[in-house]
């Protein structure tokens, strides 16, 4: 019976206000700590934003909600990409947006000559809170889809959506990554790929990073140059870039056609670290996006 309330209500309300439920105003953010005992109670905060007339529907047993995990730049806080959140929570994502590092956390440091110039470390602990985070999250909300996630980053976050994709294939449904420097791009056609880059000094994308574009058009890879900085692929950053991303983003998100893997000499599986930087500029108050 109460399931049957709550199905006629989601049904009259996207009747009734079928405009507003793609408008920032019908999605719902909702801040939640946990706690992860296997490392030592280490706090790892999610953002969860929502439709809330779709998560009526889940919770009704409904639909089964599709997820994206949105991972932050280095320094930058996990409630700092709402343009993003907010665009896939308009097309019907649960969005979990997932707090990376803490105050205690010892800074990102560029060792040069190292693997993905010393920041594996920073990737692995990424992805540890993905999974935890996504483990909690069954407990949460138990009508969506954890085995085919869509991750985002920027910058850092980026390079972690890309390492974790490198690591669980199979659990990948789509990437989107703006600026990430240093995790050479998935090449195996087995999902889509959408990256903005920035047209910025300061930051410069490692060697091999970016695959030449005879293979991105083989694996399913869209490179967008913008004229934007870096530190611009945030809610800090100019309304013209957030509205240029959103757009472009938009209609990445309107195909869902699938992807035939292409595997061949010229598009190999990410399978190693790939190049790693001869050097590593970094110039003055530029360190806290690289």
């Amino acid at each position: 019976m109460k399931r049957g309330i709550v199905i006629l209500l989601s049904l009259f309300v996207l009747t009734a206000v079928g405009y507003f439920t793609v408008s920032k105003w019908a999605i719902r953010h909702e801040t939640l700590a946990f706690y992860d005992a296997s490392r030592g109670n280490r706090p790892v905060e999610v953002d969860v934003a929502v439709r809330w007339d779709r998560e009526m529907q889940a919770n009704a047993g409904m639909i089964i909600l599709p997820v994206a995990v949105l991972n932050h730049g280095n320094t930058v806080k996990f409630t700092e990409y709402s343009f993003l959140a907010n665009i896939f929570a308009a097309r019907g994502y649960m969005v979990v947006s997932i707090q990376h590092d803490l105050p205690t956390d010892a800074p990102m440091v560029t060792k040069v000559g190292e693997l993905y110039v010393g920041r594996q470390p920073q990737y692995l602990r990424g992805i540890a809170n993905i999974r935890f985070a996504i483990e909690e999250m069954h407990r949460v909300q138990p009508n969506a889809d954890y085995d085919h996630l869509t991750m985002v980053g920027h910058s850092n976050g980026g390079d972690i959506s890309m390492y974790f994709a490198k690591l669980y294939p199979d659990q990948i449904r789509k990437i989107v990554t703006l600026d990430n420097l240093r995790v050479p791009f998935m090449t195996d056609g087995r999902f889509k790929i959408l990256s903005f880059r920035s047209k910025d000094p300061q930051f410069k994308t490692d060697p091999g990073v970016i695959p030449p574009e005879e293979v991105r058009q083989k694996s399913g890879i869209q490179v967008v140059q913008t004229g934007f900085q870096h530190n611009d692929m945030r809610d800090t950053g100019p309304d013209k870039a957030k509205a240029t991303i959103q757009d472009m983003l938009d209609k990445f998100l309107d195909d869902e056609s699938p992807l035939r893997p292409v595997i061949t000499k010229t598009s190999p599986l990410m399978t190693d670290a790939g190049p790693v930087a001869p050097y590593a500029p970094v110039a003055p108050g530029a360190s806290a996006q690289n």
